[in-house]
């Protein structure tokens, strides 16, 4: 077994026809079978996937949410700016999205958001509904539980990937160069896990099967990296580097994903562009990745870096593996994100329910949302409301190989949010706590249909439609963020007796509870597309 292998759970007898260990089982990773689990407040459908879920996904033996073989010590973490100084330097930080977020999550619980109805009678649906799907999918007291990362993406079909992959390097490469190629991986596989679309899918060349939406582009993004398809060096394809990155045309990537006629990848040339603007942003940060720009090079500036603490195990301070991803990547980013003072902020928006500035009748100024009113004229800063979603993806993401192949502990976990995109808030909408108001569906209906006119398509299942940056979008996610907090405490209150004086991390609700339940309660509503309920008209940079 490698590095990135575990035991499979024995699989649960309601389960059991599935073969859910059989690789057979992501042939479509969207088809599944549906039973009825009933609550206090309705009949709510659980349903066994036929794809891999926790039964049969190999599982890292010591994650970074997993009680550690001796006790870190206390870290002392960096306090984020004060915004009052530093607005921008603020809204970048890790800390922001959860305070920033509360504004809109507290207007939420009094049901006075602006986009949508609060229904949190609701509420008590959303934990049974995820709560079955734990429980199907795991044993009490749920240690096997994995926190939410791209490398259960790549285990699609019960087969450990990068497991394999790490088998094939010679003896001469040693841990930290291994480590080096699966940060590498995980980091253009994360930028690459935008909504593929409902019609793409990928046939993987070295099986034959066919793998959908955040599977399939895991799939598709590992056989380009052993391909050699994102590195520079004629010695070493197993890297993703900064000449490999800026050499990359549409073309390139289109064959790579087997995009084309019938089979399109939503957002293509939004996502070349981001790849191609990760290779500059490589070259100009030697200090994080090295002269040849490598995004792996990370891990000899973290344990280098001051804050690092040597022990038995290294433990980083996660601020600063955050500033790494933010500072290193900030100009990936489109040119058309909110900014502060010319500094770009990235995966943060104005928000109308965030208290708003106005300026004094003599200063010309605009407020985006002039119409809002929450009292005293706040600082203009205020009124954006930041997210960071990929960033954290990638966060919980690079954790895993950092923690697997160097035994490196992460101070400051607790910062990290639940992410606030279509799965995990489309599974609030589903499940009744959230509607979106009349006039906003209507607006949302007339949005979808002028996509259909323009892409040519006929509209299966419809649903309203946004750009990420409607103000119903943004509400969306900074509710979504609050939920998830909810819903943890909820749901370790429901299962207390189960987890047996353990707690879930909240990168565990989001692994085997929330995201998944957004999909799978997505797969009953919307059976043909399987789309959440609100669409999003994206550019592959966001979502």
């Amino acid at each position: 077994m490698g590095l990135f292998s575990r035991k499979p759970k024995t699989p649960k007898p309601a389960n059991a026809s599935n073969g859910a260990g059989n690789d057979s089982a992501s042939v479509d990773s969207e088809g599944s079978n549906v039973r009825s689990s009933s609550t206090g407040h309705s009949r709510i459908q659980i349903h066994n996937i036929n794809r891999s879920s926790a039964g049969s996904v190999p599982q890292t033996p010591l994650t970074p949410m997993t009680p550690h073989p001796h006790a870190m010590s206390k870290v002392n973490l960096p306090k984020p700016p004060d915004p009052s100084l530093d607005a921008a330097g603020y809204l970048r930080s890790l800390g922001s999205v959860r305070e920033r977020s509360k504004i809109v999550t507290d207007k939420a619980l009094r049901n006075s958001l602006n986009h949508f109805d609060v229904d949190m009678a609701r509420f008590p649906d959303v934990v049974s509904f995820v709560c079955g799907i734990i429980k199907r999918d795991f044993d009490p007291p749920f240690l096997s539980i994995p926190p939410h990362g791209r490398y259960q993406h790549f285990c699609v079909g019960g087969r450990d990937r990068i497991a394999n992959l790490l088998a094939t390097f010679p003896d001469t490469v040693d841990s930290a160069e291994k480590c080096r190629r699966i940060v590498d991986l995980f980091l253009v596989s994360v930028l690459l896990d935008a909504g593929a679309g409902t019609s793409w899918s990928f046939k993987s060349a070295e099986n034959g099967r066919i793998y959908r939406r955040s599977e399939g582009l895991a799939i598709a993004s590992l056989e380009m990296f052993k391909a050699g398809l994102f590195s520079g060096n004629p010695t070493n394809k197993f890297q993703v580097d900064k000449d490999g990155l800026r050499k990359l045309t549409v073309e390139q990537l289109a064959k790579g994903m087997q995009s084309g006629p019938g089979n399109e990848v939503a957002g293509l040339e939004g996502r070349a562009q981001l790849l191609i603007r990760l290779g500059s942003a490589l070259a100009s940060k030697v200090d994080f990745f090295g002269d040849d720009g490598r995004p792996g090079n990370m891990i000899d500036y973290l344990l280098a870096h001051p804050t690092t603490q040597a022990s038995s195990t290294p433990i980083v301070v996660l601020p600063v593996l955050w500033n790494v991803l933010m500072s290193g990547l900030a100009h990936i980013w489109p040119a058309s994100r909110t900014a502060i003072d010319g500094i770009s902020l990235g995966d943060a928006w104005p928000c109308s329910s965030m208290p708003q500035h106005t300026p004094p009748p003599s200063s010309p100024g605009f407020s985006p949302f002039p119409n809002s009113t929450s009292g005293q004229s706040a600082a203009p800063w205020e009124s954006i409301l930041p997210f960071h979603k990929l960033t954290q993806w990638l966060t919980y993401s690079l954790m895993q190989p950092m923690q697997n192949l160097l035994r490196i502990q992460l101070a400051g976990t607790e910062l990290l949010t639940g992410l606030p995109e279509y799965r995990n808030g489309g599974l609030f909408i589903d499940l009744g706590v959230l509607t979106l108001k009349n006039d906003d569906m209507e607006r949302g209906l007339q949005n979808y249909n002028e996509y259909c006119q323009r892409a040519g398509t006929k509209g299966v299942e419809v649903a309203p439609m946004f750009e990420p940056s409607d103000d119903v979008i943004v509400e969306w996610r900074g509710v979504t963020v609050g939920f998830l907090d909810k819903l943890l405490v909820e749901v370790n209150k429901a299962l207390k007796k189960e987890l047996n004086g353990g707690e879930l991390s909240l990168a565990q609700l989001l692994e085997a509870g929330s995201w998944k339940g957004g999909r799978e309660i997505a797969e009953v509503s919307r059976p043909n597309t399987k789309e959440p309920p609100i669409l999003i008209d994206s550019d592959g940079t966001v979502f």
